[in-house]
């Protein structure tokens, strides 16, 4: 459409082409005129408007070149057809800029604070491999009950850890309790590495546990808190990703294990090393920006907000904060029990229906004695066996990463514990049912492939 401002010696032409000057005109009111005629109109621009009054109309042609004339009506349709974007990304269209990077000052941040999660994932899978020979040297050897202890203890001691963790990162801040969580990070692995008793070893293992209940519940906050909205699911990624590094990494050192029967408390002295990584790293990462509102550093969250988020981010950032505050504020006087209240109800229920379930689903007994359950079925390298099952567990939550965003949530859940059911239906078939033994063996191994792959898809779906 034409529009004309009035001028006392020239009229500004702008159309949907180049801007033009038009030759003067007389001084006064001027309407809008009528598009530029071409070969196909435009159905939302009219082609003639009534003329108001006390003014005129202009009735200009212009000799326009097929190539501008077909650049302007696509410009034109981009426009009408495109979503409201924000400002920023219109700024990096029209200069010509492809990739977005805003995740990128954040990213850092994240990274050092999935370290936990690698952890976390290490710790899950260290004693896999090693067990029998942890057994046989510390005098437990053919104990299934002290063996069980000895690999999931440090989950009795994650819960407790977990209980810990509010408390201490609502007057720590995130950074600081990271940095203090490493302490039983690294004792407990020290001790389990140096131990010559079930007890020692049980210890360590607790200690452990108390690291990890305060990480698994602090990194998903602190990632939620310093990421960009925008980025944040895709930065939530990480948390998984490193759980599954964690796993892929404790199960290729775990190889060596059946040759060298001592090899197991190498494995727990490496274990330090990303304690010691994440202690440095937090040094130079930022607290949360809510955390410094909410202590009332405005100044260090504003620093905070306009390196990660953007200069236009300060100001509203800032304000939900407070206001979040204090609605904070006014919950004082809420009651647990409210949560099995309406409208609540059905939002708990579901949520920790999808956490008891897949704890109850067996998946536990998978991830920490899969390389006896190969032995039993004739693999003579479980070790290495797990490792394959590591990479298909990797290979499910990057194939849910992609699907939560485009398929959804509930049919992702759905499909992965639809398919996590019918996995578990193979190996309790395969081990109960009388079959030709090698086919047996086959659909053992195949059932356990396909709950690692589900697992990560299942994780991925219900945590983000």
């Amino acid at each position: 459409m034409l529009t004309f401002t009035k001028s006392s010696k020239k009229t500004k032409f702008i159309s949907p082409c180049d801007p033009m000057w038009v030759s003067t005109v007389q001084h006064q009111n001027v309407g809008v005129v009528p598009a530029i005629t071409t070969a196909r109109r435009n159905p939302k621009f009219p082609s003639s408007l009534p003329k108001p009054p006390g003014t005129f109309r202009f009735d200009i042609r212009f000799r326009v070149s097929k190539s501008k004339v077909w650049a302007a009506k696509k410009q034109l349709n981009e426009l009408e057809t495109r979503e409201p974007e924000s400002e920023e990304l219109l700024v990096r269209e029209k200069n010509g800029e492809s990739f977005d990077f805003g995740w990128l000052p954040a990213f850092p941040h994240a990274l050092v604070a999935s370290m936990s999660n690698f952890l976390f994932g290490y710790h899950i899978g260290v004693m896999n491999g090693p067990i029998v020979s942890i057994a046989r040297e510390l005098g437990f050897e053919g104990n299934s009950i002290l063996e069980g202890l000895v690999v999931s203890i440090f989950i009795a001691g994650a819960f407790v850890g977990s209980i810990s963790a509010g408390s201490l990162v609502d007057k720590l801040g995130c950074r600081r309790t990271f940095q203090i969580d490493t302490i039983p990070l690294i004792l407990g692995a020290i001790l389990s590495a140096q131990a010559h008793s079930l007890d020692e070893m049980l210890l360590g293992r607790f200690l452990v546990g108390l690291g990890i209940g305060v990480n698994t519940v602090l990194v998903p906050i602190y990632i939620s808190e310093v990421a960009p909205t925008k980025y944040r699911g895709s930065l939530g990624t990480l948390c998984q990703i490193g759980t599954c590094l964690g796993i892929i990494v404790s199960l290729f050192l775990g190889v060596p294990s059946g040759n060298d029967p001592h090899w197991w408390r190498m494995m727990l002295y490496i274990a330090c090393v990303p304690g010691f990584i994440l202690t440095l790293g937090m040094q130079y990462a930022v607290d949360s920006p809510r955390w410094l509102c909410k202590a009332g550093r405005f100044d260090d969250a504003k620093a905070v907000i306009n390196d990660l988020w953007g200069a236009a981010e300060v100001e509203k950032a800032v304000q939900e904060f407070q206001s979040v505050s204090k609605n904070d504020g006014n919950d004082l006087n809420s009651r647990w029990l409210e949560l099995l209240e309406e409208p609540h109800s059905r939002v708990a229920f579901i949520g920790g229906a999808l956490f008891v379930l897949q704890q109850f689903a067996g998946i536990n007994g998978v991830l920490y004695f899969s390389s006896l359950t190969f032995q039993d079925v004739g693999v003579t390298n479980g070790s290495l066996a797990n490792l394959i099952i590591g990479l298909t567990n990797l290979a499910g939550v990057l194939c849910a990463s992609y699907l939560v965003d485009n398929q959804g949530r509930q049919k992702l859940l759905i499909g992965s514990y639809l398919g996590m059911a019918l996995s578990m239906f193979l190996v309790m078939y395969a081990n109960s049912f009388p079959l030709d033994e090698q086919f047996s063996h086959n659909l053992s191994i195949l059932g356990t492939v396909l709950i690692y792959s589900l697992l990560g898809r299942t994780k991925k779906g219900g945590f983000q």
